[in-house]
Order: C-alpha cells, then structure tokens, then sequence
C-alpha cells in the first residue's frame, strides 16, 4: 500500500494582478504559500489556514485552480485562487520573505513546477491536473 500527503497552497492575486508569493526559510525557493492539509479540516479551510501562518494574509478562497501531484515526494497538491481580505505581510517560522510579485516575476524566478500553479490560476477557467517531479512538469 503506498501513502500519498495531501498539500494546500493559495494563489492570492491582488486587485493590481500582482500576486503573494513566499521564499521557504528551509531551501530558498520561492512557492505560493501552503502546507499540508490536517486530517480533520476541508481542504478551503486548510488553504486559508496556511496563507495566514505564512505570510499574515486573511484570504478568501474564489475557487480551486489546479490539482499537481509531486511524483518523487508523493505530495498531491490542491491549488486554490484567492483574493486577499486582511491582514498584513509578514514572514514566519517558515519564511524568509514575503512578496507580492508580478507574472513576468513569477516566470522568472519561480521552478516551472510551481510557476506553473500560479500561471493556471490566473489563466485556466478549468483546474488542470498535472505531474511534476518537484522542479519540471512530467
């Protein structure tokens, strides 16, 4: 029997269309904010949880935008738009920075498999299902 994790991440795209992302205090990389979905919570729920912890930003789930599975880590991720509602950027535990950043920033700076998750946020009307193996798209 093989077991899978369930990850959340929000896409939180401004009125201006810039859009929230976080560099992880662990590796560097630059991701939407997110984290794994706790047994007892809906998956909208989860999303608004984990935006808040990592960045200080209430959320407001619009609707889901892409399902992305990490082939080698086993981690199935369900990727939500959202629009912020409160709070304030701030960094945690688990980030080092806090940024709103436009397409052309997330194109550029972001791993094509978690790019990727922000661009079918903003461009894709049906949530796509893709495969990746933690950097590229399989």
């Amino acid at each position: 029997m093989s077991l899978h994790s369930v990850s959340v991440a929000g896409v939180v795209v401004r009125e201006d269309g810039r859009v929230l992302v976080i560099r992880r205090a662990d590796n560097g990389a630059w991701e939407a904010p997110g984290g794994v979905l706790e047994l007892d919570e809906r998956p909208e729920d989860g999303v608004c949880r984990e935006v808040l912890e990592e960045t200080g930003v209430k959320v407001d789930p619009v609707r889901l935008s892409g399902v992305y599975k990490n082939m080698e880590r086993a981690i199935v991720a369900l990727v939500f738009l959202c629009r912020p509602v409160g709070g304030e950027e701030q960094t945690s535990a688990e980030t080092s920075e806090v940024r709103w950043f436009t397409r052309e920033e997330v194109r550029s700076r972001m791993a094509e498999a978690y790019a990727v998750r922000v661009l079918d946020a903003l461009d894709s009307t049906t949530p796509p299902v893709r495969a990746h193996d933690g950097q590229r798209l399989r």
